[in-house]
């Protein structure tokens, strides 16, 4: 006792000035024996006796920790780690404090709590040191995996309300505005009251008291506030263990912007009902333009979401194995949309560049032109991207490939006939015996006009990514597009194909398709040579050009000048004649040129010879068949104006355009 009364006195305020170290835990623990030597049954001195004197040696230890310990003194006087004792209460007042949007920005406190849960261990019970320290890591976890759920919630509920407000925005909610204004202009309004004006957009925005508050504004003040606390603390260490409550809030902001992309679409499989693009697209903006707003509470890279969520929306399926919007909208535009051009309830029309609905009984639950429009194929475009796009053109060169297959078959039927027609094709009447022994003439002149369609579609669809491609990247396209203008003729096949590879990735047109080279290459017939391969391609040609006089009979075969085609498609054979001609005799090794020539030869001699029947019903439409003609050399880089004039007389073609235009004139009076 006179040794630690000699000690206090010498000290001074001098000594801790001068930054003196002190060690006061030898006095300390002699006051601890002190009292446990006091405390015992026959101690001679009984602490209970004497309780001033034990209040005096708890405050002598309390002011010396103050001196020689403070950061310890500090640390036990703040250690919340009893709670990890107590998980149920703790978890319980974790939720009140994140329910309340005032008090939601102190929420942090609780998984940071979770980091002294390892100062409660002791030497001597080493047991529990594995229970605490997984008991720290599952509570922070749930702590901040909640905290982000909270604000992904608050975030969703944020781009619902701008989603909405986003679509009043769209085209086709002015139709009313309009009509009530040409109504309000007429004289002839009546007596009656006319309908309510409808709110403009924007009215939203316009408050008469600043004290009002909208359901917008309670969202953003609770988001605000909850990532405060997400942003406090960049990582938190437990048990040797980095939490980082950014990314738990980036990981839900990627999963909930996947599962809303691919709900926006709106895809109901038993109804094939699906959300226009253009629609989807806006919905998407302004989905992006909510999260890129986040960055000004939180220090997250929202631009790594985007890239993450984006790209995989533009594969088959995503990282989850989900359907993604691309594999939706080409499932749609196949099974769908392209199904029913099939079925004669759509028609291509060129001079509008859409499918557009036939009047027919059954009326369709959609409208095509809403889907197939230059607007509607560009925001297709800039959701799936060129990846999305690539796999859109597989697929529908996949279809392709069957259409072929089947033709394929159909010709080796007709072998033999095809053979002799081929080298009768002046000879006029050894023709027509031909001709009439031939079988599935309809069916092959169906199949090639199902393959025109579809690389009509493709062409709408690559057209829109070139013009949506050259909006981002100007200056790589021109650049794509100088390489693919500027290849030398004699160039190795292979090169070449590689540059049309890369052409047709930037949506630029080629003269040979490089996806329908690869879908028709991978065909393999077995038992069957090159030779006969090549054989069987030319004759399919042979098929095609000797079975188009039969399409004068359709009613369906007139041409309208108002569409620039036929309501039955067949306009669509001059796309798939030109472009299966040049995939077919590139995989062979043959002159497409030459080919195309032998097409041009057989189908004008073919055509011209009902130009001597006199039968009005095998020749109602004989004129608007003449233009396929046309059409064909119009849309092949291999075949000249000059070379049909060769085989076919334009005279004859001039009048078949005076004809059909005269008689559209005629049926529109």
């Amino acid at each position: 006792m006179s040794s630690f009364v000699n000690t206090m006195t010498s000290l001074s305020v001098k000594q801790v000035e001068d930054g003196e170290v002190f060690d006061f835990r030898g006095m300390r623990l002699d006051w601890f024996r002190l009292q446990a030597y006091t405390s015992v049954s026959k101690a001679s001195l009984s602490l209970a006796d004497h309780r001033e004197l034990g209040k005096m040696m708890n405050t002598i230890i309390f002011h010396t920790k103050m001196v020689d310990s403070l950061v310890e003194m500090l640390v036990e006087t703040s250690d919340l780690s009893i709670f990890c004792f107590y998980s149920r209460a703790f978890e319980k007042m974790f939720q009140q404090c994140l329910e309340l949007p005032s008090q939601s920005r102190y929420s942090i406190a609780f998984p940071l709590l979770c980091t002294h849960f390892m100062s409660c261990t002791h030497e001597l019970c080493p047991e529990e040191r594995h229970h605490i320290g997984d008991r720290s890591l599952s509570l922070c976890n749930m702590f901040l995996d909640e905290m982000a759920k909270q604000a992904r919630n608050l975030i969703t509920d944020i781009c619902t309300e701008q989603c909405t407000l986003s679509d009043q925005l769209l085209p086709k909610h002015c139709a009313k505005t309009i009509s009530q204004a040409v109504n309000k202009k007429s004289k002839k309004q009546t007596g009656k009251k006319g309908e309510p004006e409808r709110e403009k957009p924007g009215v939203e925005s316009m408050r008469k008291n600043r004290l009002v508050v909208t359901n917008l504004d309670k969202l953003h003040t609770a988001l605000s506030e909850l990532c405060f606390s997400v942003n406090y603390a960049p990582n938190m260490a437990v048990w040797e263990h980095t939490f980082t409550p950014r990314e738990y809030l980036t990981s839900h902001l990627e999963i909930r912007f996947t599962k809303s992309i691919v709900g926006m679409t709106m895809y109901n499989q038993t109804t094939q009902e699906i959300a226009k693009p253009s629609e989807l697209l806006t919905s998407v903006r302004a989905y992006m333009t909510v999260l890129q707003s986040i960055e000004n509470y939180v220090q997250i890279d929202i631009t790594r979401v985007f890239n993450n969520v984006l790209l995989q929306q533009t594969q088959h399926l995503d990282s989850h194995g989900e359907p993604t919007i691309t594999s939706l909208y080409t499932n749609w535009y196949l099974e769908t949309l392209l199904r029913q051009v099939s079925n004669g309830h759509i028609a291509y029309f060129p001079a509008m560049k859409a499918f557009v609905n036939l009047p027919t009984e059954n009326e369709l639950t959609f409208n095509a032109e809403e889907y197939s429009d230059i607007s509607e194929m560009r925001s297709l475009s800039e959701l799936l991207g060129p990846y999305g796009m690539k796999f859109l053109s597989e697929s529908l060169m996949w279809h392709i490939s069957s259409q072929v297959a089947e033709l394929k078959k159909l010709v080796v039927e007709n072998v033999d006939v095809l053979t002799q027609m081929r080298t009768s094709f002046d000879k006029p009447d050894q023709m027509a015996a031909l001709f009439k022994r031939l079988s599935s003439v309809d069916s092959v002149l169906k199949r090639m006009t199902i393959i025109g369609v579809i690389l009509s579609f493709r062409s709408l669809a690559q057209e829109a990514l070139r013009d949506v491609l050259s909006y981002h990247i100007p200056f790589l396209v021109s650049s794509i597009e100088d390489f693919k203008d500027h290849i030398p003729r004699e160039t190795d096949m292979k090169v070449a194909m590689n540059v049309y590879e890369l052409s047709s990735a930037a949506g630029l047109p080629c003269e040979i398709d490089p996806a329908l080279v690869v879908a028709l290459s991978s065909q393999k017939s077995e038992n069957i040579s090159p030779e006969e391969e090549y054989k069987i391609a030319c004759l399919l040609m042979v098929f095609v050009a000797v079975s188009l006089p039969t399409l004068a009979s359709n009613v369906m075969s007139q041409y309208s000048p108002a569409i620039e085609g036929h309501c039955n498609n067949i306009h669509c054979l001059a796309k798939a004649i030109n472009q299966i001609a040049a995939a077919l005799f590139t995989i062979h090794k043959g002159s497409i040129e030459d080919r195309l020539k032998e097409f041009l030869a057989l189908a004008s001699s073919s055509l011209l010879k009902i130009g001597q029947e006199t039968d009005k019903t095998t020749t109602r439409n004989r004129e608007s068949v003449y233009l396929l003609l046309d059409m064909i050399v119009q849309e092949s880089p291999f075949l000249t104006m000059d070379l049909l004039e060769s085989c076919f007389p334009y005279v004859l073609l001039r009048n078949a355009y005076h004809a059909v235009y005269k008689q559209s004139v005629a049926s529109s009076a």
